[in-house]
């Protein structure tokens, strides 16, 4: 049984779950210490090529899938074989197994997979050394780890933290500071940023500009700003939206931003299987309401093929507000490696 994500976690009060938290505090400190010792664990797998860790320090909703996309992106685009390398959360497959979009489905590999797929090499591995070691050998010049943050088994060339940066309505992404399952944090704030690189600190496309607060909350790493932008114009007419990501609410506020007509909203948990019977019923709400059913690139991946004519895609993607910045990072990677890259 998957669960949603709560949103009260993301308050830095903690209205409506104090006591709850209190409760769980004890439990918050022995994931984190136990986060603390698996990093301290011996050797990493050095696969000889350089690798760009992109994690983040919460359970879910930072926006890293973008990310992840559109570094792979731009690495391609300068000739560099880029390959991504992630658990396959939601899917069955152990791995190491290379995704192919013809072949498999989000229970296999996971919606995150197939996404990514669509732009750039993927690979499924839960061992992740075994991972990075299959993508080299398929010919990976670099091998960009989505969601690695915490996993000690792979030598990182580069490590980049992924943080949400809308602080709107009373929400802060690191809640009130508590670890899980207190809060959203895999590990305290200030541990994951001193072995991070740099900050990506994602906005939405109308969010003029970081709340100065947060960016004094990650002083230390470089802080690149990135934006989440729509890559179209919402669906017109009346619409439901419903979405099983880290943060559904976020993808309904993107939607009313843009200016879509947005009559109802269906949060899910975090790749939530999207059964014929829970299509049906959302169809059926959609029905009374006179609206269409819009979603995620993410959960599309998920979406029944009886379906998958009949719901709206609402496509975004992320885009680094300092391009030379950005690509500093990727040469500073870069150039040192093993291989001939051309950086264009």
């Amino acid at each position: 049984m998957r669960l949603a994500t709560p949103r009260a976690w993301y308050s830095r009060e903690g209205l409506g779950l104090r006591a709850l938290r209190l409760a769980l505090l004890p439990l918050g400190w022995v994931w984190a210490a136990a986060t603390a010792r698996r990093l301290k664990r011996g050797a990493a797998f050095d696969p000889g090529v350089p690798v760009i860790c992109v994690g983040n320090l919460t359970l879910g909703g930072s926006g890293k899938t973008p990310v992840v996309r559109a570094i792979a992106e731009v690495l391609g685009a300068r000739g560099v074989a880029a390959h991504i390398l992630l658990r396959g959360h939601g899917g069955r497959a152990r791995g190491p197994l290379r995704v192919d979009l013809m072949r498999h489905t989000a229970d296999e590999v996971g919606d995150e997979a197939l996404m990514l797929a669509a732009s750039a090499p993927v690979w499924v591995a839960r061992d992740r050394a075994a991972g990075a070691r299959a993508a080299v050998e398929a010919g990976a010049d670099v091998v960009v780890l989505d969601d690695g943050h915490q996993n000690p088994t792979v030598t990182k060339t580069l490590s980049l933290i992924v943080v949400d940066g809308e602080t709107r309505d009373g929400e802060w992404p690191f809640g009130d500071g508590s670890v899980f399952p207190a809060g959203p944090l895999r590990e305290p704030v200030r541990t994951g940023l001193e072995r991070a690189d740099a900050v990506i600190l994602l906005l939405p496309a109308d969010l003029d500009a970081p709340d100065p607060r947060l960016l004094a909350a990650l002083e230390g790493p470089p802080i690149l700003i990135a934006r989440l932008e729509p890559l179209q114009t919402p669906p017109q007419g009346p619409l439901l939206a419903f979405a099983g990501i880290g943060k559904p609410w976020r993808f309904a506020r993107a939607l009313e931003a843009a200016g879509a007509d947005l009559v109802d909203v269906a949060p899910l948990p975090d790749h939530a299987p999207l059964t014929p019977a829970l299509m049906t019923a959302l169809t059926q709400r959609a029905k009374a309401l006179g609206a269409r059913l819009v979603t995620t690139e993410k959960d599309a991946t998920r979406l029944p093929p009886a379906w998958r004519a009949e719901v709206l895609v609402w496509p975004v993607s992320a885009r680094f507000e300092d391009e030379d910045a950005a690509s500093g990072l990727w040469r500073r990677v870069l150039e040192p490696s093993r291989r001939e890259i051309p950086m264009g």
